[in-house]
């Protein structure tokens, strides 16, 4: 009995030290600068969403390069309404997406699966006739060809079928304007949501933190 106590006492308090030296790394790289590469061409306005805990790019409908709604369309979202002028795309977990509206919904068994690689992922889309700059919603003034970088790393996140058509989840939507896709990666302590957004941000030239698995690096990096 005192042999497994001991050995249960050592097991707790390496996991303690794990987590504390994982919050610890967060922080700390989450506060060192990618510098925003040099640009002058502003051609292409974008938005950084943030909440307490995940981030959203919100990106124009319709541009001279790409016209999101030929893709994630407007169909598969519960009214079908087309008047709209902005898309608000983010990566996550699957199951966390699609059973944890609100983070009283969270269970157990989701954030292990989310935790440890054992879930798949997906792509919430939304859509919006309008966005209303503040501190949790930043724009970003990109060229054509940082957007074109963006629009690929977007792309590149999204499992399609043969034909090049992203993949709808049948399931119940947040509201009336957004749908799920089937998402290619996987979620995990350290590719969260945030990483991905922060990884997107790398990928068009904005600034961002050297890593982040949390949203209140990013909200950092553009406060300050």
């Amino acid at each position: 009995m005192r042999k497994f106590l001991k050995y249960t006492g050592y097991t707790l308090l390496t996991i303690i030290l794990l987590l504390l030296v994982y919050v610890a790394s967060a922080w700390a790289l989450s506060r060192l600068t990618v510098a925003a590469e040099p640009n002058t061409a502003h051609q292409v306005a974008i938005y950084i969403k943030t909440n307490p805990v995940h981030t959203d790019l919100i990106l124009p409908v319709k541009t001279a390069t790409k016209d999101w709604s030929q893709s994630l369309l407007y169909k598969n979202t519960k009214t079908g309404d087309s008047a709209f002028n902005y898309i608000a795309i983010g990566w996550g977990d699957k199951g966390f997406y699609l059973h944890t509206q609100h983070l009283s919904d969270l269970t157990a068994s989701t954030a292990f699966k989310a935790a440890f690689w054992l879930s798949s992922s997906a792509v919430h889309a939304t859509y919006y006739t309008k966005v209303k700059e503040s501190k949790t919603c930043v724009r970003l003034n990109l060229s054509t060809e940082q957007y074109q970088r963006l629009i690929k790393f977007i792309e590149n996140s999204l499992q399609t079928t043969t034909t090049g058509n992203p993949i709808m989840i049948e399931a119940q939507p947040y509201g009336d304007h957004d749908a799920f896709y089937e998402a290619r990666g996987r979620y995990s302590l350290f590719h969260t949501c945030n990483t991905w957004a922060n990884n997107a941000l790398k990928a068009c030239g904005q600034k961002a933190c050297w890593w982040t698995p949390f949203a209140n690096g990013i909200q950092y990096q553009y406060q300050q």
